[in-house]
């Protein structure tokens, strides 16, 4: 393990970053104006800190979509900004109109792997697994029930319905009737009027970071909520959830969900960071859930605890990713 965790820091020695830290102005993006904004900032001061504590000349930006004017004043944006408006592409293609570098994925991979229904479209088209699902928009109410009716039919309950462009396990429900689902797709609705209704798949829930501009797969986590249900409260309370990295699965089993989640960062076009939830099914099948190309860097998140498990701490995660900013035009 301890040889297999130095192979992989080894990967990310070459930072070019590092000698010109006192030079380049580097601005923290977070805050924003989601429902995740808080969950931003958290993200945004650790990295800040981080980047500070390296001797970076750093900026921590409280972006509330107002002044883009802000950007101007920086060489490199490292994009803490999670949700709508931030991971969705919007904030790219600001940057790219003033031409400056930032962390991340661009315009297109942004745009796509926040909308849930549009990634799953794409992994279907890649052979990539992903549980069966219906997705809802504007339906008037009578093809809103025809869409209900067929949710039984087509995939079969219990469903997992949730808003199509959200994070952080917000606005997420799992329901085992008709009536459950009704009642799910107006909770999602308070977050997006386009809502993924999935098939709920029983097992294990993994969770793989993939990291670097060459990008490489670091350990599984392996996610157990206390609940029996990763939602918002589990999710950013300590002590709600047990995370087991790296995952206690085989080695054959391992890398081939390592090896299906950097086909699912390749098949967006994501770049320098992103994360990839999955199911292990009780008959060991792989689903894909969906890609995090922003994911979170507070003190409970899942991708610190796979670098770490790599043998990167989370300073040096911090400046690998840093090191991966480009302008993606």
């Amino acid at each position: 393990m301890d040889s297999k965790k130095n192979g992989l820091a080894k990967l990310f020695e070459d930072l070019p970053l590092s000698s010109k830290k006192k030079d380049i102005k580097i601005g923290v993006i977070c805050g924003g104006i989601s429902s995740e904004r808080e969950i931003s900032l958290k993200t945004g001061q650790g990295i800040y800190s981080a980047l500070t504590e390296l001797g970076y000349n750093a900026d921590f930006i409280d972006f509330k979509g107002e002044d883009i004017s802000l950007f101007k004043k920086i060489d490199i944006a490292f994009l803490a900004l999670h949700g709508k408006y931030g991971e969705d592409g919007t904030v790219q293609g600001v940057l790219e109109l003033f031409k400056i570098p930032y962390t991340g994925s661009g315009i297109l991979a942004s745009s796509l792997a926040i909308d849930k229904i549009y990634s799953k479209k794409i992994f279907k088209l890649e052979n990539i697994n992903t549980p069966d699902y219906i997705s809802i928009e504007n339906e008037k109410d009578d093809v809103l029930k025809k869409k209900i009716k067929e949710v039984n039919d087509k995939i079969a309950y219990p469903v997992v319905v949730k808003p199509a462009r959200e994070g952080s396990t917000i606005g997420i429900t799992i329901a085992d009737n008709e009536s459950d689902v009704i009642s799910a797709i107006d909770f999602a609705r308070i977050y997006d009027n386009k809502i993924l209704i999935e098939k709920y798949i029983k097992g294990r829930q993994l969770t793989v970071s993939i990291l670097g501009g060459n990008p490489v797969a670091l350990p599984i986590v392996e996610v157990v909520p206390k609940s029996g249900f990763y939602d918002f409260k589990s999710k950013y309370t300590t002590g709600l959830t047990e995370y087991i990295v790296p995952a206690k699965i085989n080695k054959d089993l391992s890398h081939a969900v390592q090896e299906i989640s950097l086909k699912t960062h390749k098949s967006l076009g994501c770049h320098g960071i992103s994360r990839v939830d999955l199911i292990l099914g009780e008959e060991g099948e792989i689903f894909v859930l969906e890609i995090n190309t922003m994911p979170g860097m507070t003190e409970t998140s899942l991708v610190p605890k796979a670098a770490a498990a790599a043998g990167i701490d989370f300073k040096k995660l911090v400046e690998i990713i840093l090191n991966s900013s480009t302008l993606k035009q």
